[in-house]
């Protein structure tokens, strides 16, 4: 059975960084697009970044990198600010894919993110 598995969420304050951890289950980078996605409260789900296979990948504040022993994806995010407050979902894709929720069929349960100003 795939799986994807997020932990990492919590509270911190405006400013500081965060790493969420993807641990996946039933699959591994190979052939697979993995992505980061968040919902505030009121607002669709939508991207952050997203990669195929194992690359990273840095964009702004925000960077997505793996560790294939652990099986495992990270989001690192640096100097965070309140509207990042979100909850935030690990999901894969087998295949290439653009990175777009409609894309991916495999979705963690996702982890609250909460920035404090």
């Amino acid at each position: 059975q795939v799986q994807v598995v997020e932990s990492g969420g919590g509270s911190v304050q405006a400013g500081e960084s965060l790493r969420l951890s993807c641990k996946l289950h039933g699959l591994t980078f190979n052939g697979y697009t993995l992505g980061w996605f968040r919902q505030a409260p009121g607002q669709e789900r939508g991207p952050v970044l997203c990669v195929y296979e194992s690359t990273s990948y840095t964009e702004g504040r925000f960077s997505v990198s793996s560790d294939a022993a652990q099986n495992t994806l990270y989001l690192q995010m640096n100097n965070l600010k309140p509207e990042d407050t979100a909850v935030y979902y690990c999901a894969a894709h087998l295949g290439f894919s653009q990175c777009r929720v409609i894309d991916f069929t495999t979705w963690g349960q996702g982890t609250q993110v909460t920035v404090s100003s």
